[in-house]
């Protein structure tokens, strides 16, 4: 059985080395190619542009989370130095009226300054918000040009 495959293959290769492709099946082969070959490059530049376009977003992403850290690590210094200032002070105090008042008082600014920071703070992840909403709006529109062309 295995020397009638082999003498069927050999005489399949003999007759076939002669044998011609149709030109019109030529033409539709190297068309299809061509097809294949600049629908590959359209993929590829919405894939790169894409690609572009996410690496702004987490760009604008990390900084506004950088600029958030930032301003709570800096609000928390703050805090914590006026509560030593504060402690300080209370410590000093020579009577108790005098640690009530010292005590009440850093209450009192403590709330004020707990009121603007959250505030502030507010408003911060407001704009970063904003601005990275916006930075995702303009990359889905592109995206969608780019897929609108495309197809």
């Amino acid at each position: 059985m295995n020397d009638q495959f082999n003498q069927q293959t050999k005489e399949f290769f003999e007759a076939a080395k002669d044998a011609r492709i149709p030109e019109n099946v030529q033409a539709i082969a190297e068309d299809a190619v061509e097809k294949s070959r600049t629908a590959f490059e359209k993929v590829q530049v919405a894939t790169k542009d894409n690609a572009k376009a996410v690496e702004e977003l987490v760009s604008v992403a990390t900084d506004g989370a950088k600029t958030i850290g930032e301003k709570v690590l800096r609000n928390t210094e703050l805090n914590a130095e006026a509560a030593f200032d504060a402690a300080e002070a209370i410590a000093r105090a020579k009577t108790l009226p005098e640690v009530a008042r010292l005590q009440a008082s850093f209450m009192q600014q403590q709330m004020a300054v707990a009121g603007a920071q959250t505030k502030e703070l507010f408003e911060l992840s407001t704009k970063v918000a904003q601005q990275t909403f916006e930075t995702v709006n303009a990359v889905s529109t592109k995206t969608f040009e780019q897929v609108k062309k495309s197809a």
